[in-house]
């Protein structure tokens, strides 16, 4: 069993900057995040692999960056250029398997969640 716990999260302007932090408690091949908003499905936001590999999601290509600490099992996901469009509550979410995937039932493990709130 994994557990994993976020940081980071708040309100910010429109425009503005936010670092997320998610800590895991093993080792895990795959770290992402997803985020939920109110009144919509969760999606997929971006994912790092263990080997360094990342992905992301259409909308935030070039605004957010993934990256990890595998010495301290930690993922980062560091988001400028903020829009309203971007709040959301957002998951941290762990695959111990190799692979990645863009859809939820992908990952093994769940973060309770952080609340990212941009303000125009």
């Amino acid at each position: 069993q994994v557990q994993l716990v976020e940081s980071g999260g708040g309100l910010v302007q429109a425009g503005g900057s936010l670092r997320l932090s998610c800590a895991a408690s093993g080792r895990t091949f795959t770290m992402g995040w997803f985020r939920q908003a109110p009144g919509k499905e969760r999606e997929f936001v971006s994912a790092i692999m263990w080997t360094g590999g990342t992905y992301y999601a259409d909308s935030v290509k070039g605004r957010f960056t993934i990256s990890r600490d595998n010495a301290k099992n930690t993922v980062y996901l560091q988001m400028n250029s903020l829009k309203r469009e971007d709040t959301a509550v957002y998951y941290c979410a762990a695959r111990v398997a190799p692979g990645y995937g863009t859809s939820a039932s992908r990952y093994d493990y769940w973060g309770q969640g952080t609340q990212v709130t941009v303000s125009s």
